[in-house]
This record gives C-alpha cells, structure tokens and sequence, in this order.
C-alpha cells in the first residue's frame, strides 16, 4: 500500500539531506538525470520502462529494487506511471564503506560494476520491505529516545535484506551458464581488474593477461556487462577513489598516486569525466571532509 506522505530528516550542521523515504506514483522525481550526494534505495512496484546508470541501459519491469550509490548517475524512462517508494540516505548518516563488514552490501547492491544496478524482489523480500518502511515512517513521525539508532537497525534490515536477494539471484543465474568458455574468462578478468586495477589502466593490459585478443575481449565483456573493458576499469579505479575520498584524510595527490597516477592534475580530470564532481568537491559534500559525527545528526 502506497502513502503520500514524505518523512524527511535534515542535518542541522549543514541544512542537507540525512535522510527521507517518500512514494511516488509517476517519473517526475527520475526522469532527469540524476547525480546526488547521497545513496538511493528505490523499489519501483508497478510500472516498466527502461534506466539508464553509469555507462548502460537497462528495461525493467514491475516490482523491482534498484540501488544507487553517491554521485552514480541514472534516469528512469518509464513507459507508463510509474509507482512505488524511494529511501535516500546520506553516508553521513550511515556510511556504506564504514559498516560493510554488518551490512556487505557494498559490491552487492552498491558499486558492483560487473551486474544490473536493480534486483527483482520477491514475496518475502516485499513483505519484509513494506513492514520496515512502515516502522520507518512512523518513527520519523513520532521521534523519540534513540531515534538514530533504531533507524540505522530497520535500515541495515533493509540493506541485508535486498543484498541476500540479489546475491541468492546472482547464484542461480550463474548455475545456467557454469561450465561454457565465456564464464570463465568473465571471472578471470573480473579477478584480474581486482587484482591489478591500481597498476594496469588500459584494455589491451587485460587481454594480454588474458591471452586474448583485445577484439574479442572487448565483444565478451560488451554483451555479458553492457559496458566497455575501459568501462569497467574506469568504474572500479573510481570506486576505489571514492572510498578512500569516504574514509579518509589522505591528499588527493597520495590517492592517486595509489590508484597508479604520477600526476595528480590527470588523475583530477579523469575522476571529474567519471563521477561529474572534482575528488575535493566528492569529499566536501560526501566523505571525511564532513567531520559530522553521526549522532549529531537528529539532535
């Protein structure tokens, strides 16, 4: 059952969205490009279209749940209304990177640049979602003792909730194509982009690693990812850019350093081309520049 009602908590140090869960019943709030500073959790339960994130486009169909991480560009083109509920949350209030060991949702739900940014949710997962959102709302109406931390419990349940889903579905897709050739050079170079993704930048580095042809490389990773090798090696240099941007205090010239760039004006301009915000500019409105604790969040 869907409320019209928005539940928004604001960060009084700085007057910016902590948190807020909202339905929507057309594509007004997504049908223009998005980039925020904060993730986004949103379960389209009627309605098909298509979405475009990052490099790629996607159809979906009713009753789905797609997750967006900071500054990830997306866009619904719906064919129709669409309906359903959105919860967006900033890294202020519960950063992904600092509870991935409770949640391991990141390279799950969030950041996982080898799979669909959506996950079809099922009777159980549905049934669990709307009683949560429910008990979110009414806690956000009714604020009392300990409100932060009983928000951040319903939603670590939501975040466990949908990542075991979507690793549950990841596992059964993989069964109907275990043993071709294909598969396997897709998790040798995934293993290889983990591997190597600080030293080697371009595509023909991994088909050499690889013994492949870059041509045929370049097809098997465009029809099994719908992005490009370079693609995919961008994303995860960037993804690695941002949780060091998140976590901590390092200059941008020792994280690019890191991440294989001797010049720090480069490695400037390529983080720009692929999140559409300066390192500096990513950590003052996302990461450690912040210096918020969490907890003064919703005093």
């Amino acid at each position: 059952m869907l409320h019209s009602s928005t539940n928004t908590l604001i960060n009084p140090q700085n007057g910016n969205l902590a948190f807020k869960v909202f339905s929507f019943e057309d594509n007004g709030h997504f049908d223009h490009l998005q980039r925020n500073n904060y993730y986004a959790v949103i379960w389209v339960m009627e309605g098909s279209g298509t979405v475009k994130a990052d490099f790629s486009a996607y159809a979906f169909e009713p009753n789905v749940l797609f997750a967006f991480s900071p500054y990830q560009p997306f866009m619904f083109s719906a064919d129709a209304d669409i309906k359903g509920i959105a919860l967006y949350f900033h890294p202020d209030f519960f950063c992904i990177h600092k509870h991935h060991k409770e949640v391991a949702c990141a390279g799950v739900l969030f950041n996982n640049i080898y799979q669909p940014p959506y996950t079809k949710m099922d009777e159980q997962a549905g049934n669990t979602f709307r009683l949560v959102l429910e008990q979110i709302r009414t806690e956000m109406q009714n604020p009392a003792l300990a409100q932060y931390e009983l928000l951040v419990s319903y939603l670590k349940i939501l975040l466990i909730t949908a990542s075991r889903l979507k690793t549950q579905q990841h596992a059964q897709s993989g069964e109907s194509v275990a043993g071709s050739r294909e598969p396997f050079i897709l998790q040798t170079l995934k293993d290889a982009i983990e591997t190597h993704y600080r030293t080697k930048h371009s595509a023909g580095d991994y088909a050499d690693l690889l013994h492949i042809s870059p041509k045929a490389l370049a097809k098997i990773t465009k029809t099994h990812f719908n992005k490009t090798l370079t693609e995919l090696i961008s994303e995860r240099i960037i993804i690695e850019a941002k949780r060091e941007l998140y976590l901590t205090n390092k200059p941008v010239k020792e994280i690019a350093y890191e991440l294989g760039y001797t010049d720090e004006y480069y490695f400037s301009r390529f983080f720009k081309t692929n999140a559409d915000v300066s390192p500096q500019g990513y950590r003052e409105t996302v990461g450690f520049g912040r210096g918020v604790s969490n907890h003064t969040l919703l005093n």
